[in-house]
């Protein structure tokens, strides 16, 4: 059964470990992360950005395979279903539809309206049990056609969002989306520690955690972050080991070519990437 973000990263921030967000793709991704997450006793978030939902059916599509994968698979571990980089519209479409975590990234709007948006999803998101994470200071690359510099979010906007109600809050601390340019300043942990400080017991998140160098995520745990999202690394591992796999014939070679065969690579890759995070964040064995 699907939960909400709200305890597993209370847990996990009291812990000094971080939970990791997945983002989903397709049913190998997503059975993937869950039987890592099974396997190694870890709580996890599948994260669904609006474009990988409508790329996979719509949301109520999304919910039906994930449920599904739950139960077939016999899955244990705590398990939330989160909209990643929300529209206004695709948060309530993801209430409806039966997620049990929402993402409002109004970074783009001024901080009053991004206020008021905030404080209307925060009850809706609550009526109906879900968590929902909020974002100040967009941040850097491109998620879905929404483009970030990787700015440093300002502490008391942070805290103006935080007391509205949500129960985690994606602050900009220089981190990006996508691969890291060469010429990346790092990650501004004294934005961090700031941001930590305004906003108390609240669940830090950083996005873009691909490519970001293992001392630097070990310290932005230590300074409150229980959530990191993972989504660029897992696709080079998919699509590397698929390429491999077709680059060497065997797609030719007998049956191939059957798909449960050609994805077999690209999923056993998933698997690799998300233990590798899982260890590094620290929840393995926390679920």
């Amino acid at each position: 059964m699907l939960v909400s973000a709200t305890e597993m990263l209370k847990k996990a921030k009291a812990g000094h470990y971080a939970v990791g967000q997945f983002n989903i793709n397709n049913l190998e991704w997503t059975k993937s992360i869950l039987l890592t997450a099974q396997e190694l006793n870890s709580p996890v978030i599948l994260g669904v950005s609006e474009g990988a939902g409508k790329y996979m059916g719509g949301y109520h599509a999304v919910v039906g395979m994930v449920n599904g994968l739950l139960q077939d698979l016999n899955i244990t571990v705590p398990v939330a279903l989160h909209l990643d980089h929300g529209s206004f519209e695709g948060c309530y479409k993801c209430i409806e539809a039966g997620f049990s975590s929402i993402m409002f990234d109004g970074s783009h709007y001024a901080i009053d309206e991004n206020v008021a948006k905030t404080t209307e999803l925060v009850k809706a998101a609550h009526d109906k049990g879900l968590s929902i994470e909020a974002e100040v200071g967009s941040i850097g690359g491109e998620e879905d056609g929404v483009v970030g510099m990787g700015e440093c979010a300002d502490p008391d906007e942070c805290k103006a969002i935080a007391d509205l109600g949500i129960d985690f809050l994606a602050a900009g601390i220089g981190n990006i989306h996508g691969k890291y340019p060469e010429n990346w300043q790092g990650l501004s942990f004294e934005t961090l520690d700031a941001v930590q400080q305004k906003t108390g017991d609240m669940p830090l998140v950083l996005h873009g955690g691909t490519g970001i160098p293992a001392d630097m995520i070990k310290k932005a745990i230590n300074l409150g972050v229980a959530k990191i999202n993972v989504n660029t690394e897992c696709q080079l591992a998919f699509a590397a080991a698929t390429r491999k796999y077709v680059e060497e014939g065997k797609d030719l070679q007998g049956k191939g070519f059957d798909p449960r065969k050609l994805l077999a690579p690209g999923a056993e890759a998933i698997k690799a990437t998300v233990k590798e995070k899982m260890e590094l964040f620290g929840s393995v064995g926390q679920a």
